[in-house]
C-alpha cells in the first residue's frame, strides 16, 4: 500500500523473540508462518516495507526492483533493535560486516558452501542472547521504536550518565 493511503492513526505491535527468532506478537506465542502473515497484513496496511532499488544483475548490467516486504521489514527492524540492547559493540560490528558477506554469498548461489555453514554458526551464537520484545509504532510508512525489553539487556540506567541527568 502507498504510505500516503494508509490509516491516519498509528498502529502498535510488539514482536517477541527467542534466540533471535520471532516467536510471538503482543505477548502471544504464534507459529512462525502466522507471524509473517500477521506482520505482512499489519505492515502492509501501514505502508511499511516498500523498496524501490536499482541493483547489479550481471557485470555491467543493472536491474530495477520494486519489492514489498512489510513483515520482513518489521522483523528485521525489531531484531536489529533487540541486538542493540543485548550485544556488545564489537560483536554487532562484526555481525553487520558478515551479514553483507552472507547476502553476497547467497545471492551468488553459494548456499551449499562450507563458508555459509560457518557463517550460520556465527549468527546462531550471536543470537543466543537475542531474547525479549520490541514494541514498534507504525505510521504511514514509518517505524518508531517505542520500547526494548530483554532479560539479557546490557543497558544499565544506574551507570548511564545521560539517563541519570534526566532524572535530576
Amino acid at each position: 500500500m502507498n504510505p500516503s493511503a494508509s490509516p491516519d492513526g498509528d498502529s502498535e505491535i510488539t514482536i517477541d523473540f527467542e534466540n533471535g527468532v520471532p516467536v510471538g506478537l503482543n505477548g502471544t506465542p504464534i507459529p512462525p508462518v502466522q507471524i509473517i502473515e500477521d506482520l505482512n497484513e499489519i505492515g502492509g496496511t501501514n505502508g511499511i516495507g516498500r523498496v524501490d532499488l536499482v541493483e547489479d544483475c550481471n557485470e555491467n548490467v543493472k536491474s530495477r526492483g520494486i519489492y514489498e516486504t512489510p513483515g520482513g521489514t518489521l522483523i528485521t527492524t525489531a531484531h536489529r533493535e533487540l541486538e542493540s540492547l543485548v550485544l556488545d559493540r564489537q560483536t554487532r560490528h562484526q555481525k553487520e560486516i558478515l551479514a553483507i558477506n552472507y547476502a553476497h554469498l547467497v545471492y551468488d548461489g553459494h548456499w551449499f558452501s562450507p563458508l555459509r555453514e560457518a557463517l550460520d554458526a556465527f549468527f546462531a551464537k550471536t543470537n543466543e542472547k537475542v531474547k525479549g520484545s520490541i514494541t514498534l509504532s507504525l505510521y504511514k510508512g514509518n517505524i518508531v521504536v517505542k520500547s526494548r525489553k530483554s532479560p539479557n539487556s546490557l543497558y544499565r540506567a544506574d551507570v548511564d550518565s545521560l539517563a541519570a541527568q534526566a532524572h535530576l
